[in-house]
């Protein structure tokens, strides 16, 4: 067998795991490796950023569920992916870092541009190594590479310049293997739970992301159960849609109909979910809880009986334990609410008075118009809020937010990813004016590689849930304010189509054309700055927070800020 350098056995092993894409910015330490990557079948993503290239790699990865990679040169260049990095870990997404290090003779001595990396990125990866010796790298790539597909989370392999370009003696032809066991509790476990669920008579189901292939199964445990069905948001594009059971999501993103049908249970079934609020639990019900990571069991909240295993297989074998619950009440009083709720949802999203925007009835109106296979991100703050509330599933449609790392400036990259690995879907990123501007630079990337993402811009001028979340604590919102240009217009000196809309009878022709534009597209809509959050309860301590706002913002002279905000969400 031919000699190979270090280089290119780690892009063929990338190449044979079902690597497509590499998202970086190229520089001197990594040469050897995208010399390597010009002549395989994996294509090179020139961003401009390489904190993007970690979110874009991410989206990918996440979409399609395939290992996708990103890479960067020493110090600076590889540091640059850290937050990308942690967004796509925290996601679960199967993605491989190469993070090219300075020469090994030159290790250890402070020399220019040395960062050492394992330290910073061994806290949101599955796998972190350095390749020391060339003889490693073959072992180490299929290592990262069989980590990141079966943990589901980011690999990073460090590898210095100069090992790089040396040449290995032998090539062992190493394979990555992804076997996929059917993992469920024991026999005396889901014997335990099918008794705690027998007895009980208000059951609830709250399923997550860890649903994703059990669709069918948790519909048959709600019909038995004669149970209502709360979802966590990571969920929302496996379980919500053609589900007689749904009654929507609880905590601040949700509703009031998940939130009483979690709350006022007797008895609660968590499905593949770790939601962190504590507060959304049940104080006194039964809680049974599946999971097929060990660590997620009562970390949360206690639980009456935890049980590792994957969903479908659980519930397969727990079914034929329980007895058919008879009495329907509970779940028509949560499917009562969740009518009721949805209607107050479909009532906030009406067109605004005087032309005003409110941005629900913008992401309404992108419901109605984008495709039935769309794919949409979003931003973190109200952006996140508005996609989950008013962007509708049905099985082909997917969304992506960032729920558990919780960062700006994440919508954007990641619909560059996703449209760049399925480029005959429709890809929608709803950005915030804050989070498109912090990585606006990238914007570039999408005319450059020739990727036809549509962004929507809810530009309020200010960074708006941080504004909410001031207010709500009774504070004056200082240093939120934003001096936005006029991103339609930039948009198209970069080379997108650029709709800018400030008034509610521009909208609807705007969006329609901005959705039919060939390439990349960009609308920029103005949206009431002042638009409430509402949670599922509103508790004493928000309204008197709010309350206190409003009488410190009058004493500091800010009246018709207090006036424009009422008006606004009284008048509707």
């Amino acid at each position: 067998m031919a000699r190979k350098k270090v280089a290119e056995v780690i892009v063929d092993v990338l190449e044979s795991a079902g690597v497509k894409h590499c998202y970086g910015v190229v520089g001197d330490t990594l040469n050897h490796v995208t010399d390597a990557i010009r002549r395989s079948s994996i294509e090179w993503v020139h961003m401009r950023h390489e904190e993007v290239g970690a979110f874009a790699a991410g989206g990918e990865a996440f979409m399609t569920g395939r290992l996708t990679a990103c890479a960067g040169s020493c110090g600076p260049g590889s540091l640059h992916f850290v937050n990308g990095i942690f967004e796509s870990h925290r996601n679960r997404a199967p993605v491989v870092l190469i993070a090219s290090q300075v020469a090994t003779s030159e290790l250890g001595i402070d020399f220019p541009q040395e960062v050492d990396f394992e330290p910073i990125y061994r806290q949101c990866s599955v796998f972190c190594a350095t390749v020391n010796h060339p003889e490693q790298a073959e072992r180490l790539v299929t290592l990262a590479a069989q980590a990141a597909l079966t943990k589901r989370g980011v690999a990073v392999l460090i590898v210095p310049g100069d090992i790089a370009g040396m040449e290995l003696a032998h090539v062992q032809g190493l394979r990555v293997h992804t076997s996929k066991p059917l993992t469920r509790p024991s026999d005396a476990e889901l014997d335990s739970m099918a008794a705690v669920l027998n007895a009980g008579k208000r059951i609830a189901v709250y399923a997550g992301a860890g649903c994703e292939a059990a669709r069918d199964q948790v519909m048959r445990l709600c019909e038995t159960l004669n149970a209502p069905m709360a979802h966590t948001s990571r969920a929302k594009d496996f379980v919500e849609h053609d589900n007689p059971y749904n009654v929507g999501m609880t905590g601040m993103m949700g509703g009031s109909a998940g939130f009483e049908a979690v709350m006022n249970c007797d008895t609660l079934v968590l499905l593949g979910c770790d939601f962190a609020w504590r507060q959304y639990y049940p104080k006194q019900a039964r809680i049974v809880q599946i999971d097929i990571d060990p660590t997620h069991l009562g970390r949360r909240h206690p639980v009456e009986i935890g049980a590792v295993g994957d969903i479908a297989t659980t519930l397969d074998a727990l079914l034929p334990r329980l007895a058919h619950h008879d009495d329907g009440s509970y779940l028509e009083q949560a499917r009562k609410n969740h009518r009721n709720m949805l209607k107050n949802w479909a009532s906030q999203a009406e067109p605004g008075h005087r032309g005003l925007i409110h941005p629900q009835h913008l992401v309404s109106l992108l419901d109605r118009h984008a495709s039935d296979d769309a794919i949409f991100t979003a931003d973190a703050g109200t952006a996140m809020v508005w996609l989950l509330r008013y962007i509708s599933v049905n099985g082909k449609r997917r969304t992506l937010t960032s729920l558990l790392h919780g960062t700006m400036a994440n919508a954007m990259p990641q619909a560059l990813g996703i449209k760049k690995a399925l480029p005959g879907r429709e890809v929608i990123a709803i950005c915030g004016d804050g989070g498109l501007s912090m990585l606006l630079g990238d914007l570039i990337t999408a005319v450059q590689e020739n990727i036809p993402l549509k962004i929507v811009v809810l530009n309020n001028g200010t960074l708006g849930f941080v504004e909410l979340e001031m207010k709500v604590e009774g504070l004056l919102n200082a240093y939120t304010d934003l001096q936005n240009p006029d991103f339609a217009k930039l948009a198209e000196v970069i080379g997108f189509g650029g709709w800018t809309v400030r008034q509610n009878d521009e909208l609807e022709a705007a969006l329609q054309a901005f959705l039919a534009h060939p390439g990349p597209a960009l609308l920029n809509v103005h949206v009431n700055r002042d638009e409430l959050v509402m949670p599922p309860k509103v508790e004493v301590e928000m309204a008197t927070g709010t309350m206190m706002y409003g009488v410190r913002a009058l004493l500091d002279g800010r009246v018709r800020e207090v006036v424009e905000m009422a008006e606004t969400n009284l008048l509707r």
